[in-house]
């Protein structure tokens, strides 16, 4: 049965999306994924949690697989996830386990043995290829019972250990099921199973939740229906209620993998009541990207290019139907757009967590937007293990987020009270890829902009909160805030006070460091939350000191005239 513990990990609904509650107290996820397979190794791992402590990291995301814990039917062995489970504990980190089940990356490379050399009981997805050919492919077919009870069987065994070995102590707090699950090299399965089922009738409920969720379906969903909606079928085979097309294919491998992953995750959900997810690898449908690496290195727009049946924001409604037990679907951004991606999985106030996305300095600046301006309960770049602490650009990160924490927190409970931002390196020709934010707090309008330098000026990210009445609260670096209150009466918008604040290593408290003026504000202007090192460019007057807490508070104030005085 389900577990009735109410201090075990848990999500919390908020006004308008859900925060992570561990050990009875809102959490929030600094963390990162492992390299692929390396939480199968114990030892290993022994060289790496306190290189992941120093990285200012709070949680680790790292593999479970299928292979390792039931190397022969019906025998499991969780000895090296024992020991992974108490280095994480000893060093005060939390664990999102990763199943590697059925499927990893649209393949089933982690299934042991047994599963892949009996193809008559296991049988393989197939892929069409030009003249008619099938080739079989590297995957399981989720149109056959075997697989999946045995899958069943041994995420459900894993679920039984960690309520057993870890219920006491939540080192462990959520789990991913299966790994970035789709079919790759086709649309569909061409198997003589698959088309069988293809001809057969959509299932009604599916019909029946396009049709009467159709105002709330997200929008990229909507676009791949217009065909459904001009035929007005409401049975038939899915190509007669949905037109012959990939579109169609993708719909039809949606259904059935979150049908599969539903039966998966209600079973292990049974054993320990854990938060469960899966990830997602983006498709490219509609997005320009988020840099210059060609659309092809991530998986293109057509499905089977990606995943085709992965939640991706195309058949995101139709995952959150059919695997309710699921608490949220995932995205992995990497050359996405980063911002439109938070947008797409906010949809209909599921949480935002980033299971994998660049670890570089880049990708560090972006996490500010999610935590921000879409109140992420996680980020978690991919690969952390191989980086040191010291070159690392998110220990500078995680370290000031780890700070104010609490802070975030708070924000992320009151709906539109913060705004996140970055700004990248300029250009080699000197362009600005980065434009400025604007938002609105109740009358004033706020722009935020990079920090001014006579020099060249360097990368920033950070947040802004609105604290109540005219008081902010400026984190981050290499950024500066104008704000104007927008009532048509005020002739005038300055800044009262501009103050330093110092936080607290051990409650996480503000306290009153520098108060800010002068060269600080721009006599007055902006307030500016400089880098560490700006850039004087060769100037003789240093008017724009180093950062230094990266944390201050700031209130305006606005002036009404009578006409007569203007």
């Amino acid at each position: 049965m389900a577990s009735e513990n109410k201090s075990i990990p848990r999500l919390e609904k908020t006004a308008n999306s859900q925060q992570l509650i561990v050990n009875g107290k809102p959490f929030l996820i600094l963390g990162a994924e492992l390299q692929n397979s390396s939480m199968t190794s114990a030892a290993y791992m022994d060289t790496v949690w306190q290189k992941l402590v120093d990285t200012n990291i709070n949680t680790v995301l790292g593999c479970v697989t299928w292979e390792d814990i039931e190397p022969t039917e019906g025998h499991f062995d969780f000895t090296e996830l024992d020991q992974v489970i108490l280095g994480a504990r000893k060093h005060g980190l939390h664990l999102v386990l990763l199943w590697f089940g059925s499927f990893k990356n649209g393949i089933s490379t982690y299934a042991p043995s047994w599963i892949k050399k009996d193809v008559k009981r296991f049988p393989r997805a197939h892929l069409r290829k030009a003249g008619g050919l099938l080739e079989t492919c590297d995957v399981v077919s989720i149109f056959h019972e075997e697989v999946l009870k045995a899958d069943i069987k041994a995420f459900s065994a894993l679920m039984r250990h960690v309520k057993e070995a870890d219920e006491a102590y939540s080192t462990v707090i959520m789990v991913q099921v299966e790994n970035e699950i789709g079919l790759l090299g086709d649309s569909r399965d061409g198997s003589s199973t698959a088309n069988r089922r293809f001809s057969e009738p959509v299932p009604t409920p599916f019909i029946q939740h396009l049709s009467t969720k159709w105002d709330t379906l997200h929008a990229d969903l909507k676009r791949n229906l217009q065909v459904f909606k001009t035929l007005a079928k409401s049975s038939g085979s899915w190509e007669v209620v949905f037109g012959k097309s990939q579109q169609t294919d993708e719909l039809f491998m949606a259904y059935h993998y979150a049908i599969y992953v539903e039966k998966v995750a209600a079973a292990g959900k049974k054993e320990y009541a854990l938060p469960l997810y899966t990830n997602v690898w983006q498709n490219y449908v509609g997005d320009d990207g988020d840099n210059a690496f060609p659309v092809v290195a991530g998986g293109g727009g057509a499905p089977g290019d990606y995943p085709s049946g992965g939640g991706v924001s195309n058949v995101l409604d139709i995952w959150r139907a059919f695997a309710p037990s699921l608490d949220f679907i995932a995205p992995d951004i990497y050359l996405n757009d980063y911002s439109s991606s938070c947008v797409k999985y906010r949809h209909l106030d599921q949480p935002l967590f980033i299971p994998e996305q660049r670890r570089d300095e880049y990708g560090a600046r972006r996490i500010w937007k999610a935590f921000g301006s879409y109140q992420a309960i996680g980020t978690s770049p991919f690969g952390i293990d191989t980086l040191k602490p010291e070159t690392n650009p998110f220990a500078r990160h995680y370290g000031l987020l780890a700070s104010v924490k609490n802070i975030v927190l708070e924000a992320h409970r009151n709906p539109g009270s913060s705004v996140g931002f970055f700004f990248d390196e300029l250009l080699e020709d000197g362009r600005d890829p980065s434009p400025s934010t604007i938002a609105r707090f109740g009358d004033f309008e706020v722009t935020i902009e990079r920090s001014f330098v006579f020099g060249k000026p360097g990368a920033g990210s950070g947040m802004l909160i609105h604290l109540g009445d005219a008081k902010f609260l400026l984190i981050g670096w290499g950024f500066q805030a104008l704000f104007k209150n927008l009532s048509p009466k005020s002739t005038f918008t300055g800044i009262l006070s501009f103050t330093e604040k110092i936080v607290d290593p051990e409650t996480g408290k503000l306290t009153t460091g520098r108060r800010l003026n002068g060269d600080e504000t721009r006599s007055g202007k902006f307030c500016i939350m400089p880098d560490e090192e700006p850039d004087y460019g060769g100037f003789p007057i240093c008017v724009t000191i180093p950062a230094r807490t990266m944390v201050a508070e700031i209130e305006v104030y606005s002036l009404e005239e009578d006409s007569g005085d203007l």
